[in-house]
């Protein structure tokens, strides 16, 4: 894993009082984040991705025709990997998805105050960009803006994570050699979301909350895939693992 060396002293990851704060409240993130996978615009009723072509004009409420009541419409943007310009984009949501009537749950590691971290945030001036590859882009690159670097020592490794900038909130992809993994321990295969907290100089990683990307539940996503600094040489036995779905249901 680049930027990575051994150490011989840790300093402690993280304060009691971040550990205990995260324990807290961790069964009522658990919960919500259950309920907002099967909300009406959640993850399990996106049914729809679609990519118009330059001058199409169809509204939302075009791409409604034909479709029950249960159905919604947003649009959205991305650059177009060819061209470089602004591409526009219609998404389809029912709230009666197949998918959500066969969703069972997302299952998850106890909760572990090994992957509490309390990490330095160090910004970077002007907008720097990193390439992500993502998962459904055939191995192109979108630069994303990544705002500074996340390091923190654990084991005895120095970590440096980059995190983009998600609408004003910093979300880490990372992997590990869970993802893909048989048994029990295994997680989703393209690696895991965390969102970041941060005030200044100081950010928390608590790893319990590491989430399924969108790309788990519906494959209309597009998500970015983990770059190499992001990767653990070691398990991250914390947070959600997989989809599950009732069955035999294949999203």
């Amino acid at each position: 894993m680049a930027d990575i060396v051994t150490e011989t002293s840790i300093a402690p990851l993280a304060s009691s009082s971040t550990i205990d704060e995260a324990r807290a409240g961790h069964q009522a993130w658990r919960e919500w984040r259950l309920a907002s996978v099967v909300a009406a615009t959640g993850n399990l009723s996106l049914i729809e991705t679609r990519w118009l072509a330059e001058g199409d004009t169809t509204t939302t409420q075009d791409a409604l025709a034909g479709h029950p009541d249960t159905v919604t419409a947003t649009e959205l943007t991305r650059t177009n990997l060819e061209t470089g310009q602004p591409e526009r984009g219609i998404r389809l949501w029912d709230a009666n998805s197949p998918a959500i009537q066969a969703f069972e749950t997302i299952t998850a590691f106890p909760f572990n105050p090994e992957w509490v971290i309390e990490a330095t945030f160090t910004p970077v001036d002007g907008a720097r960009t990193v390439p992500f590859e993502h998962i459904r882009d055939n191995g192109g690159t979108r630069d994303l803006v990544v705002p500074g670097d996340i390091t923190f020592s654990k084991d005895g490794v120095e970590y440096s994570l980059s995190a983009f900038d998600d609408d004003g909130t910093l979300l880490l992809v990372f992997g590990d050699p869970t993802n893909g993994a048989e048994g029990d321990d295994g997680t989703y295969g393209s690696g895991r979301f965390l969102f970041v907290q941060h005030d200044g100089d100081k950010a928390v990683l608590d790893f319990n909350r590491a989430f399924v990307p969108p790309c788990g539940f519906s494959d209309q996503y597009n998500c970015p895939l983990p770059p190499r600094n992001n990767r653990f040489a070691v398990p991250v036995d914390a947070g959600e693992k997989v989809v599950v779905f009732r069955d035999g249901f294949a999203h």
